[in-house]
């Protein structure tokens, strides 16, 4: 697989999803080259073109409201020449029905904080068996996430990572973040 160094990707002023933890939530997708994946608070869309230059034969849309990340991922798409990803401008719950199915994957970066409700809509979107993967920095919209999809019958598995490096010539650590994955695999 080919993944994408952050200082790679055109940032601006927008969130990013960083190197490792974009890693490990592709992973936890279980893509396939062909697949059509969804992913819903694009951001920067670093996930959206990682997703992209995983699945060449395949299909990706991006969802983002934010203007300046708009501006930025239109960007990324042009620098990283993937034209398989769709980029739609607007909210979640605002797009939903523009939005066509079935996914084999779908990725919440973020939700504007609709979690369930964006949860509960876009299951109808996704395969059987297939997953769904969530990043949150905060427990109170994990805590949400994981009930949604529990009382929708997924299988769910939650990690927590915390990524640590140095910088400089002295090699002091600095941390990120630390941000929860969530896994929902689909049931029914």
């Amino acid at each position: 697989m080919i993944y994408i160094r952050d200082e790679e990707f055109i940032r601006g002023d927008c969130p990013m999803t960083k190197e490792e933890v974009r890693i490990l939530s592709t992973a936890k997708l279980e893509l396939e080259e062909d697949y059509r994946v969804l992913d819903i608070g694009a951001g920067t869309g670093s996930v959206s073109i990682q997703i992209a230059k995983i699945c060449p034969k395949g299909e990706v849309t991006a969802i983002e409201k934010d203007e300046e990340a708009l501006k930025v991922i239109k960007l990324n798409k042009e620098k990283f020449k993937t034209g398989n990803l769709n980029i739609v401008e607007g909210e979640a719950m605002g797009v939903e029905k523009d939005i066509q199915a079935p996914f084999d994957a779908i990725f919440i970066g973020g939700s504007g904080g609709s979690i369930e409700k964006i949860i509960e809509s876009y299951d109808l979107k996704l395969k059987k068996g297939k997953n769904m993967v969530l990043n949150f920095i905060t427990i109170d919209n994990l805590y949400k996430a994981m009930n949604t999809l529990k009382s929708l019958d997924y299988n769910v598995e939650c990690m927590q990572i915390s990524v640590n490096k140095n910088r400089g010539k002295s090699y002091m650590m600095f941390s990120n973040n630390s941000i929860f994955i969530l896994t929902g695999t689909k049931t029914k």
